[in-house]
C-alpha cells in the first residue's frame, strides 16, 4: 500500500513527463532538420567547388586534343624510323645497334644515287624530331588566361624579339652616356666584324620563333638588328646578335691561301689544279702582273664560240677589278664548252685570292665565285624518254 504522500509524488511525476515529452520531440525534430540542412549545404558547396576545379576552357581542351594527337603521331613516326633503320642496317650488313646517322646517309647515297642539285629533293632518312617542325607549347592555362604578356599581338614571340632589341639598344645608349661623362671612347679592337656573316633568313627565323612572318615583318627585324649592330658598344650584346647571324662559307684563313711562286721573269703566279665542272677538268695559272692575256689550250678566249661561255671566264676578273692586270693560262679537257667555262671560271676565282685583299675575297664568296658547282646532268629514267620527259600516251 502506498502512502498518501508517495501517491501525490507519483502523480506529479507523471504530469511532468506528459508535458516534457512533446517538448523533447519538438526539439529533436528541429535539431534533425538543422543537421540535414547543414549537410545538404556542405554537399552542394563541395559539388560546386569540384565543378569549378574540373571546368576547363574550350581552347585548352582543343589544345590538349591536338597535343595528344601529335604525341601519338610522333610515337608512330619514331617506331617506323627505328624499324627502317634496322632494315637498312641489315641490308648493308651492319650492326643495327651501332648504326649511326652518318652510316644511314652513306647507305642512302649508295642505294639511291641522285644527281639532283637541291638537297631537299634528295632522298633522306632522319629522326622525326629533325624533319617534322616543332609545335608551340600551351600558351594559356586551363581557364584560358594566356601566359605570354604579348599574346594578343597575334605573334608574341616576334613582338618579344623586337622588344628585346629595343631594350638592348636603350641599355647601350645608357652605357654610352656614362662613358661620355667619363670622357671615354669605345674600344675599336672589340668592334664586331660583320663581313663574314649575315642575318639568318626568313624561314630560319620562323623556325626559331615558331611563327609565320611576312616579308615586311622580316625587313623590320633586319632593320632593328642592323641598328643594334652599328652601335659603338654593340660588342656588349655580342651573344644576342650572334644568335641571329649565320656565317657565310667557311672563312679562308691567310695560312690556307696558296702562296705565290715566281717565274724566271720575277712575276708571281699561282696554279690551281683539279678545277672541276660536270665532266670537265682544268688547271688554271694566274700570273701577276700581266696585260690581260688569256690562253686556253693554246688559243685565246675565242676558244669559246658562245658569248655566254666567254662571259663566264671573264666574270671573276671583272668582279675583282683585275682585268688587264693578270695573265691567265688554262688547260682544260673533257665535257662541253659550258662545263669547261665553269671549270676555268672557278680556277681563276680561286687563284685570284692570293692577289686581292680580304674584303674582295669576302665579296667573291658572297657572290658564289668560290663555291664549286656540283650540279650534274640528271640520268635518264627507265620507262621514260629522258630524265623527266615521258613518252606520249596514246589510248589507241
Amino acid at each position: 500500500m502506498l502512502s498518501i504522500g508517495e501517491l501525490i509524488t507519483k502523480v506529479q511525476c507523471l504530469r511532468l513527463a506528459r508535458n516534457v515529452a512533446p517538448l523533447a520531440a519538438r526539439w529533436t525534430t528541429v535539431l534533425s532538420s538543422r543537421t540535414t540542412t547543414s549537410e545538404s549545404t556542405a554537399v552542394a558547396a563541395s559539388a560546386e567547388q569540384q565543378k569549378k576545379v574540373v571546368k576547363t576552357s574550350k581552347a585548352m581542351k582543343s589544345y590538349l586534343e591536338r597535343a595528344k594527337a601529335h604525341d601519338e603521331f610522333m610515337r608512330i613516326q619514331n617506331t617506323e624510323f627505328k624499324l627502317g633503320k634496322r632494315h637498312l642496317a641489315n641490308m648493308m650488313g651492319e650492326d643495327p645497334e651501332t648504326f649511326s646517322q652518318d652510316d644511314i646517309d652513306r647507305a642512302i647515297q649508295y642505294l639511291f644515287p641522285s644527281g639532283l642539285y637541291d638537297k631537299r629533293a634528295r632522298p633522306m632518312m632522319k629522326p622525326p624530331e629533325e624533319v617534322i617542325p616543332q609545335r608551340k607549347a600551351a600558351e594559356f592555362d586551363e581557364t584560358g588566361r594566356p601566359f605570354h604578356s604579348m599574346f594578343y599581338t597575334s605573334r608574341p614571340n616576334y613582338s618579344k624579339l623586337l622588344y628585346d632589341v629595343v631594350e638592348n639598344i636603350n641599355n647601350l645608349n645608357g652605357f654610352e652616356d656614362r662613358m661620355m661623362r667619363k670622357q671615354l671612347k669605345p674600344d675599336e679592337s672589340q668592334k664586331l666584324e660583320a663581313s663574314g656573316s649575315e642575318w639568318i633568313h626568313k624561314d630560319a627565323l620562323e623556325k626559331i620563333l615558331l611563327e609565320d612572318l611576312t616579308d615586311t615583318e622580316y625587313d623590320n627585324f633586319v632593320l632593328a638588328m642592323e641598328r643594334l649592330l652599328q652601335h659603338p658598344y654593340s660588342y656588349r650584346e655580342q651573344e644576342f646578335i650572334n644568335r641571329y647571324r649565320k656565317p657565310l662559307l667557311a672563312k679562308t684563313d691567310a695560312d690556307q691561301l696558296p702562296q705565290p711562286q715566281f717565274d724566271a721573269d720575277g712575276r708571281a703566279f699561282v696554279t690551281v689544279y683539279e678545277c672541276l665542272r660536270k665532266t670537265a677538268r682544268a688547271d688554271v695559272t694566274v700570273t701577276v702582273p700581266g696585260t690581260g692575256k688569256i690562253t686556253i689550250n693554246g688559243q685565246d678566249i675565242t676558244y669559246f664560240e658562245a658569248i655566254q661561255s666567254r662571259e663566264q671566264v671573264l666574270f671573276p676578273l671583272v668582279f675583282a677589278d683585275m682585268v688587264n692586270k693578270v695573265d691567265i693560262v688554262a688547260n682544260v679537257e673533257g665535257g662541253g664548252f659550258a662545263g669547261q667555262a665553269g671549270a676555268i671560271r672557278w680556277g681563276i676565282a680561286m687563284g685570284l685570292r692570293s692577289f686581292v685583299d680580304a674584303d674582295t675575297i669576302d665579296r667573291m664568296r658572297i657572290a658564289g665565285l668560290l663555291q664549286r658547282d656540283y650540279r650534274r646532268r640528271e640520268r635518264k629514267k627507265p620507262g621514260q624518254a629522258g630524265a623527266r620527259r615521258k613518252y606520249t600516251w596514246k589510248k589507241r
